[in-house]
């Protein structure tokens, strides 16, 4: 596995495209509300992305055909926006990606329509939390299969499962690229594999099930994943750069 070492000045660089998406996730949540059709989230994404003078990354991505990955609910990923219409008690994972000067960024939240259960706030928490965890513990020399083995026992003390098949990525002048990050460890040693080195750049998302931890991806679209429990779920994504030893989050 090759995994690219970045110079400073790409990080700066990675930075800037992450810093669209960020933005662009932070007017999502303040603006998308009950009543609105995915759709509609989709274009209020890409307009506000492309007047930030970045290019929506997955966008045509192996075929994906909008700008915002709208995941409603029982969908933890990859959902694609359509007519269906948000209403309050609903929970939509919005993931974005970026591109701009052949820079890639990408981040993802999770959101609450209007109020929601008890139970939905603790299943957004923990996406959230096991990212901040996750962020917080990546030290330069760790391996990523120990990161990915912290990550799953912080999402089973929290009562939920890591979704798997799926995972966290490299980034770069690719939106995708080595090294995986599972939310879970892959195999049985976490002392084996690549380590976490200064001028790394990934992607970090949690994806939170809450029985079973099995993808089933929708035979309609070919995109939509859900868990096999058919519960709900949450998705949370941060873009890091291993700066001076530490994980330093660019979106």
């Amino acid at each position: 596995m090759a995994i690219p070492l970045r110079k400073a000045t790409d990080i700066e660089k990675l930075r800037i495209a992450g810093q669209a998406v960020a933005k662009t996730l932070h007017y999502l949540k303040q603006n998308v509300k009950s009543g609105m059709t995915l759709l509609e989230v989709d274009k209020m994404g890409e307009d506000f992305l492309q007047n930030l003078g970045a290019r929506p990354a997955f966008k045509g991505l192996y075929g994906f055909p909008n700008a915002v990955c709208t995941s409603l609910n029982e969908v933890i990923i990859h959902g694609i926006p359509d007519k269906t219409v948000l209403k309050d008690g609903d929970i939509l994972g919005i993931d974005i990606g970026s591109e701009i000067n052949g820079w890639y960024g990408d981040a993802a939240i999770t959101i609450p329509i209007g109020k929601i259960s008890k139970e939905d706030e603790e299943l957004i928490a923990c996406s959230k939390d096991t990212l901040e965890y996750a962020i917080d513990i990546i030290k330069q020399g760790m391996r990523f299969k120990e990161l990915s083995l912290a990550i799953e026992n912080f999402i089973v003390g929290k009562g939920f499962v890591p979704l798997v098949k799926f995972c966290g990525h490299g980034i770069g002048r690719e939106p995708h690229c080595d090294p995986e990050v599972p939310n879970y460890l892959d195999g049985k040693n976490p002392k084996q594999g690549p380590k976490i080195k200064n001028g790394m750049v990934f992607c970090i998302e949690p994806m939170i099930c809450q029985k079973n931890e099995e993808p089933i991806v929708d035979k309609k679209d070919k995109w939509s994943v859900r868990s096999a429990d058919g519960l709900r779920t949450s998705h949370y994504e941060h873009q890091v750069a291993i700066v001076n030893g530490k994980a330093q989050v660019l979106t």
